[in-house]
């Protein structure tokens, strides 16, 4: 019976310890996910900032 319960007690350590490994990806793909949509926003209203210049000038000439 002890070693039943030592058994279940280290299978549990190990399930808890996986699932916050787990988590931890989890976290870090949405992270990083929110980081290249703010990024690629950032450069779609440069891009498009530059686009107006370029017309602007094009249309002084």
């Amino acid at each position: 019976m002890a070693n039943l319960v030592a058994f279940l007690n280290s299978f549990l350590s190990y399930l808890l310890l996986f699932g916050v490994c787990v988590a931890v990806v989890v976290i870090a793909c949405v992270i990083g996910i929110r980081l290249r949509k703010n990024k690629d926003a950032k450069e779609a209203l440069m891009q498009a900032g530059q686009e107006d210049k370029d017309d602007q000038a094009d249309a002084a000439v």
